[in-house]
């Protein structure tokens, strides 16, 4: 079975997408075979890894739907070797779907996804629906990016109301990789207080190194690419090396 990351806030402009696509590039550098699932109706992962999803193509979403789907019909291959993607429906509504929250645990399970991938990485809407739940009773892992921000710091705050019933329920295997900074600038002073506050809260080993903040990622994402191969030598694509090496061990 493969190891399942699922990457989320309920704060919104955290960076999960950002996160979810440059951690998956790296992980797949490193010779793991990746699946990056989409749950996040925007669809923002096709655009940073320069996928075309056309007009009733299968995605994610069709798991979700009253006449079912399969996980393994919907994965399309990226230009980045060891790297696929499930990706969301941009029509998909997250008020709507079967109320099972182990649809995707199920669908993760099947052997054309079991035997094919060592690493499934889910990128998680901000809100509180039915998507959210099945990819925190999916994982067996959850990372959680937050800007260094008091009103991100209470979107974590409220992640970790719903962690606690998923932990408590239907997903007592669930561990907490860590809290990843995002958008980082160490010289600004609510920045290292934010980040001080959530080493406190949750404990200093699980407050990861930042992802400095730079704009050549943004520029990555906007042309389809993650950060390594566009900006190898800068600031992002350092800081997402040096993330994916800290969560190996756990994968």
């Amino acid at each position: 079975m493969p190891v399942t990351l699922v990457i989320s806030n309920r704060k919104g402009g955290t960076g999960k997408t950002t996160v979810s696509v440059n951690l998956a590039a790296e992980l797949a550098v490193h010779g793991k075979r990746v699946l990056l699932v989409d749950l996040d109706s925007q669809g923002h992962c096709a655009v940073g890894l320069g996928l075309k999803v056309g007009r009733g193509a299968p995605t994610a979403h069709d798991i979700f739907r009253d006449n079912g789907g399969r996980l393994a019909a919907t994965i399309q291959p990226t230009a980045f070797p060891n790297l696929s993607l499930a990706p969301a429906d941009p029509l998909f509504d997250h008020g709507s779907g079967l109320r099972d929250e182990g649809l995707l645990s199920r669908a993760i399970a099947e052997e054309d996804i079991a035997s094919s991938f060592d690493v499934v990485i889910l990128d998680t809407p901000p809100s509180l629906d039915i998507l959210l739940f099945n990819g925190l009773v999916a994982a067996n892992l959850v990372l959680v990016p937050y800007v260094p921000h008091p009103l991100s710091l209470e979107g974590v705050r409220q992640l970790l109301r719903v962690l606690f019933k998923i932990i408590s329920g239907p997903n007592p295997k669930l561990k907490i990789a860590g809290f990843l900074p995002t958008m980082v600038a160490n010289h600004i002073r609510q920045h290292r207080i934010v980040s001080g506050d959530v080493g406190r809260l949750f404990g200093p080993s699980r407050l990861l190194p930042g992802i400095r903040n730079d704009i050549r990622v943004a520029e990555a994402f906007a042309i389809g690419k993650p950060i390594r191969y566009y900006a190898h030598k800068s600031r992002g694509a350092e800081d997402f090396t040096q993330l994916a090496s800290d969560l190996a061990a756990m994968l």
